[in-house]
């Protein structure tokens, strides 16, 4: 009989919430693909799930976090398309941080050609994300102008490289000096440093005069306003994350903070949208795991850029799923560069 280990939040928490457990490994049904996960992804939606803020989350704990994962196909059923052995990258709605996962085929893919379990385990997530905010959000075309916040992260690293893809200029914005070269290297056509002050957004209008076609925040509070200022007619600000609710650092957040936080999310008025002509939107990219058809496309058009070489690798941080708190700890100081992934035995 063989055993598995996954980490299971039995309730909501701080990072002692995250319990790693042994149990027997799933069977495979009928249709249903068993995959032995090398690595899975680390994503701020994991710590947020952690939490217990996660709205798609709420009334399913004990869970087990993660939306991505990578291993070797060990247990399939006629007809997958897979077979054992195959090297594999795929996403789950939770439960991902686990030795092994079994999904239906629609939710896997052969994992790009030389491509690490920790580089293939980090791609789905942010990449998912980056598609859906480029190609269904924003919609953005040949030639425009984007501004892309926490541009070194994992989603903004991602954002940064498909919209060079898509053949837009992009305007990077990071937290520190020190992060200045991810973007860059993944050519973004200027990288601008963020400060507490504000200051920084003299460079942003420097580096586009003329406004943006697209603006990209994850920040969710205090950057959404100066941002929709600087759309150019046409614009669309694109909302998929609230990192500013949470205070680096802790691992949970306040009741007190959450709602104050709220309260200083700008609103934005329906006639003030018409008169500008500007748009905003926002998503969750989970949304896609409801949408099994509309995932695999866009999976299907991300693996075809890495396969003309207009999407790199990720850069990765590896953390042994035994360390799993210090993951979440290191994710939510917000001095990490790239994905985190865990890694199995």
């Amino acid at each position: 009989m063989a055993f598995m280990k996954r980490v299971v939040v039995k309730k909501p928490g701080g990072h002692r919430a995250l319990e790693l457990v042994s149990e027997r490994e799933p069977v495979v049904g009928a249709g249903q693909v068993r995959v032995r996960v090398r690595a899975a992804g680390v994503n701020y939606a994991d710590c947020i799930v952690r939490m217990g803020h996660y709205e798609a989350a709420k009334g399913r704990y004990p869970l087990t976090p993660g939306f991505e994962f990578s291993g070797e196909v060990d247990g399939v059923t006629p007809g997958s398309g897979f077979k054992n052995g195959d090297r594999v990258v795929g996403i789950t709605r939770f439960g991902g941080y686990a030795s092994s996962v079994v999904v239906d085929p629609i939710q896997l893919w052969h994992a790009p050609e030389g491509w690490s379990f920790e580089q293939a385990a980090a791609f789905p997530a942010v990449h998912l994300t980056a598609w859906y905010a480029l190609h269904r959000a924003a919609r953005v075309y040949d030639g425009e102008t984007v501004l892309v916040h926490s541009a070194a992260g994992g989603a903004g690293s991602a954002l940064v490289q498909v919209a060079k893809a898509a053949k837009c200029r992009v305007v990077a914005v990071v937290g520190s000096a020190e992060k200045v070269h991810v973007p860059r290297a993944l050519g973004a056509d200027a990288v601008v440093v963020r400060d507490r002050a504000g200051s920084f957004w003299k460079a942003v209008d420097e580096a586009a005069p003329q406004g943006f076609d697209a603006v990209f925040d994850a920040n969710g509070i205090t950057t959404l306003r100066p941002g929709f200022d600087r759309l150019a007619p046409g614009g669309r600000l694109v909302v998929y994350g609230f990192a500013e609710m949470l205070t680096r650092g802790r691992d949970r957040a306040g009741w007190m903070g959450l709602a104050f936080g709220y309260a200083r999310v700008p609103r934005f008025n329906p006639f003030e949208l018409t008169r500008l002509n500007r748009s905003v939107s926002g998503f969750n990219v989970v949304y896609l795991f409801n949408k099994p058809e509309l995932a695999s496309q866009a999976m299907g058009e991300m693996l075809a850029l890495v396969g003309q070489a207009k999407l790199r690798p990720p850069t990765t941080t590896a953390f042994p799923v035994e360390k799993v708190a210090e993951a979440h700890k290191a994710l939510e100081s917000g001095a990490t560069t790239g994905k985190l992934v865990l890694t199995f035995d």
